[in-house]
Parts: structure tokens; C-alpha cells; sequence
């Protein structure tokens, strides 16, 4: 077995939003999963702690969080492909989905 093989089998994931995504999340067999509001800035100090611990391949967020990021930490996180952070559109009030093609620019460096 490569050592590539065995970072990958490690690899983990994190989630961090409102009650109903945390929860899909956790049915699913993700253990680190953090469940925050959207009126306090828990949110902010945890996406930050879960960015810079190294220990998530992948970090799984709640749109509105994207939108309370400061200015040079959103970039930071949209630029990253380690860990890769994903934003969840909420289950509930008006979605505003990132587009294919910007999410490939984003996430792969290419244009569609």
C-alpha cells in the first residue's frame, strides 16, 4: 500500500451549519460536525479553527456563513483546495447556488 493511499483513507470531513444540515450530515456517518446560528459569530471563530487545524480534507459549510466571512478570509477559503470548503445552499428562504462553471474555475482551476 503507497503512503499516497494511506493520507487519502485518513482523509476527513467536517460540517458545520444549521440544525438540518448538520443532522443529514450526521445520519450519513460524519462524527465532526458543528452546529451553529446564524446570529452570532460562533460560525466565523469555528470555520476559522476548522480551516486552520490542517486535520479536514474537506469542510462543508452553510451559505450564510460564506456570506459572513471577513473579506481576506473568504478569499483564502475559495482559493483553497485543502482543505476544500464547500458551501451548502440552506434547505429553507432563497437559494443562491454558486454556478458549475464557477465552481470548476474555483475549485479546479479551469474554465467550462
Amino acid at each position: 500500500m503507497s503512503s499516497e493511499h494511506e493520507l487519502e483513507s485518513k482523509d476527513l470531513i467536517a460540517v458545520i451549519g444549521e440544525r438540518e444540515l448538520v443532522i443529514g450530515y450526521r445520519l450519513l456517518g460524519i462524527n465532526d460536525t458543528f452546529l451553529v446560528s446564524k446570529d452570532n459569530n460562533e460560525a466565523i471563530k469555528t470555520i476559522e479553527m476548522l480551516f486552520s487545524s490542517h486535520k479536514f480534507a474537506m469542510i462543508i459549510a452553510s451559505h450564510f456563513i460564506r456570506d459572513s466571512l471577513p473579506p481576506l478570509f473568504k478569499l483564502k477559503v475559495e482559493a483553497s483546495l485543502r482543505p476544500l470548503v464547500l458551501f451548502m445552499p440552506s434547505l429553507s428562504g432563497n437559494m443562491h447556488e454558486e454556478s458549475l462553471s464557477s465552481l470548476a474555475k474555483r475549485v479546479l482551476g479551469i474554465n467550462i
